[in-house]
């Protein structure tokens, strides 16, 4: 089944051309069916490469997902035209009563403030509290999921002396969990960040469990039962060149960073770069999808009772 998305939005024709099934509203309403309903809060400046990174991989599935793209209600954007935020973009004030089977909360370029400096820090509370009652699952990437995390749990997040970036090994902690069927025992997944949660403060809090992990980077990926919620903290959503985006952007800024971590053949960034993630990446998303739609409420207004 495909996912429904506006036949207007950008990442409508950019995933029809990879053989990604989509469908239009139009198209969505003659089918009797009931579809997922996941959200977006998109959170990263470059709003259309996010929207097109996270629908290829939740629209990869069996099932019909219907995509709704979320904003912060009084933050606005400086990357992406204000056009393409009024058509696609609802404020999160607009939702508080409505409720979805999923919700993704992206990362974030701001992961150098304190959470209580961040501007819309108070409406990010509420959004956490509101998943609570109006949401069967969610899903914190990077920022999102540490903010999440500290939200629920008040575990913080802690500077790091140099940038990790590039891919990393990652361990399959919890063979045995439903995320992670098919998982391979090791992979690499791309890690872009100045902070990091550290694994024994994470231990202290016993609901808390690290599915995928790394002993250089540390956690992963950690599922919270109690708040119906997963954290990932690095990037399985990215691109194959986006590493190669981030790299030559600070090199033709002048600013200091390291040649990403074993992304480039022979750590050489002349060559290409090779997606070794693309798979785990699918099989991450499509085992969430999987498991809300074996356990949301048939009847969506029972989200959250």
């Amino acid at each position: 089944m495909p996912i429904k998305i506006p036949s207007d939005l950008p990442a409508y024709d950019v995933l029809t051309n990879e053989g990604v099934m989509v469908m239009s509203p139009d198209q969505a309403a003659r089918q009797d069916i009931r579809p997922l309903r996941i959200a977006l809060l998109n959170l990263m400046p470059k709003k259309i490469q996010t929207e097109n990174q996270f629908a290829r991989l939740i629209g990869a599935t069996p099932l019909q997902i219907d995509l709704t793209l979320i904003r912060m209600s009084e933050h606005r954007t400086r990357n992406t035209a204000a056009e393409h935020m009024a058509e696609f973009y609802l404020p999160f004030s607009e939702l508080r009563d409505q409720k979805f089977d999923g919700l993704i909360i992206t990362g974030a370029p701001i992961e150098h403030l304190d959470f209580t400096d961040v501007t819309y820090w108070q409406e990010m509370r509420e959004v956490f509290e509101w998943t609570q009652t109006n949401v069967h699952s969610t899903f914190g990437v990077c920022w999102g999921g540490m903010a999440m995390i500290n939200h629920f749990h008040g575990i913080k997040k802690h500077s790091l002396p140099h940038k990790a970036f590039g891919c990393f090994r990652q361990q399959n902690l919890v063979p045995t969990s439903p995320y992670l069927r098919g998982f391979s025992d090791d992979f690499v997944i791309p890690v872009s960040r100045w902070t990091e949660m550290r694994q024994h403060e994470v231990d202290q809090h016993p609901g808390l469990q690290t599915l995928l992990g790394s002993p250089e980077v540390g956690p992963c990926l950690i599922e919270d039962p109690a708040h119906r919620a997963l954290y990932i903290f690095n990037h399985f959503e990215y691109d194959s060149d986006s590493l190669k985006q981030e790299y030559d952007r600070d090199v033709a800024e002048g600013t200091p960073i390291n040649v990403p971590d074993n992304y480039y053949p022979e750590n050489d960034p002349s060559q290409k770069p090779l997606n070794r993630w693309r798979s785990q990446a699918h099989l991450l998303y499509g085992n969430w999808i999987n498991e809300i739609y074996q356990t949301t409420p048939y009847d969506r207004a029972d989200i959250g009772r």
